[in-house]
């Protein structure tokens, strides 16, 4: 999985994408650089995979960041960015603190506005795509009239409708067969929306009260958005202490868990994300793949000469094979099932992957 994170200049994006991948970096205003670092995946169930089979290392799941220079308001041309068009989602964080010494760009705090700005650059940057592509088609079907080029032609002008109206392509009602066709182009307004608001120590410790008081709550529900909200300054302190003293930190402030794994949850829910589990001499890993991926495909995500040559998927839940404690105590208890290549792998899947090749 791959993110990238965009924001406003002087959001705290960039504190954010250091928390998240432990990845320093200094955030210097006007610099055009994108930052790309990644994130293990916390998951518990690995962890307590891990201390069944004592393994050389268990291996989380990853996501990828990219952090992409600020976007200043008329700034669209500065998103076009082949590293942005590529990732799957995009973390958009607003501003919901103030400081005497960082004046907000929009010298004022309010992250309602700066989401809709943010959509607004990321929907203009899209239309100057599509524009610039319908052109090359006229050219193209002038020369030879495709069924495919004619049926790519009508995607992109509902594209064009849609953005000229100030709707995000999510939300414009794109059948599956314009998706399709419109895949190559990785449209921003297209992709899964996080909205992240980044908070004052004053409001860390009612996180779900600053989306509500900041008016982002109204994002809640819209197609591909969710909403969450951080302090990155106070959390990037936090994640320099111990372990221990982190977790005595944070019970202190209230805050359930870190950042990073509230961030992820909300990461996996938006792009319809599980997680399933393989189990070798040495490792135990963790996949991540979208929600009711086929056994066969699963198989392909760990190594293409799985899928080429399926056989069957041996599967268990993990509590099931932690409760009993052994595969073949599984097998015995009967909780250790054979299923073939339509199978929809499950959160929480322990797969061993029969193949020949």
């Amino acid at each position: 999985m791959e993110f990238g994170i965009l924001g406003l200049e002087l959001s705290g994006k960039t504190t954010l994408f250091s928390l998240l991948t432990g990845h320093q970096v200094a955030a210097v205003h006007g610099k055009r650089e994108a930052h790309v670092g990644v994130a293990h995946v916390p998951d518990a169930r690995l962890e307590r995979l891990a201390s069944l089979f004592a393994p050389r290392k268990p291996v989380a799941a990853t996501v990828r960041f990219v952090d992409v220079p600020g976007v200043v308001k008329g700034g669209s041309a500065s998103l076009n960015l082949p590293e942005l068009r590529t990732t799957d989602g995009l973390a958009a964080i607003v501003r919901g603190f103030a400081s005497a010494t960082v004046p907000h760009p929009e010298e004022s705090i309010d992250p309602a506005r700066d989401v809709d700005l943010l959509e607004t650059e990321l929907m203009l940057a899209d239309l100057t795509v599509v524009e610039n592509r319908a052109k090359r088609l006229e050219s193209e079907l002038k020369k030879h009239r495709v069924p495919e080029l004619e049926a790519e032609r009508a995607a992109l002008e509902r594209c064009r409708l849609a953005l000229e109206a100030g709707t995000p392509l999510r939300q414009a009602g794109l059948s599956a067969e314009d998706r399709q066709h419109l895949k190559g182009f990785g449209f921003l307004s297209l992709k899964p929306l996080l909205v992240v608001l980044n908070v004052g120590e004053e409001s860390a410790s009612d996180l779900p009260g600053a989306l509500v008081g900041a008016g982002l709550d109204r994002w809640q529900g819209r197609p591909g958005v969710a909403t969450s909200a951080v302090c990155a300054t106070l959390e990037q302190e936090i994640s320099l202490l111990a372990p221990a003293d982190q977790a005595a930190f944070l019970a202190d402030l209230e805050l359930p868990d870190r950042a990073l794994d509230r961030l992820l949850r909300a990461a996996y829910a938006l792009l319809g994300l599980v997680s399933f589990f393989t189990i070798g001499d040495n490792e135990v890993r963790a996949w991540s793949i979208p929600e009711a991926t086929h056994a066969v495909k699963a198989a392909g995500v760990v190594h293409t000469d799985m899928e080429r040559g399926f056989i069957r998927a041996e599967v268990t839940p993990w509590q099931e094979l932690v409760e009993a404690g052994s595969f073949a105590a599984c097998r015995a208890h009967g909780t250790l099932r054979l299923e073939g290549k339509d199978y929809p792998v499950r959160d929480g899947d322990v797969i061993t992957f029969r193949f020949n090749v």
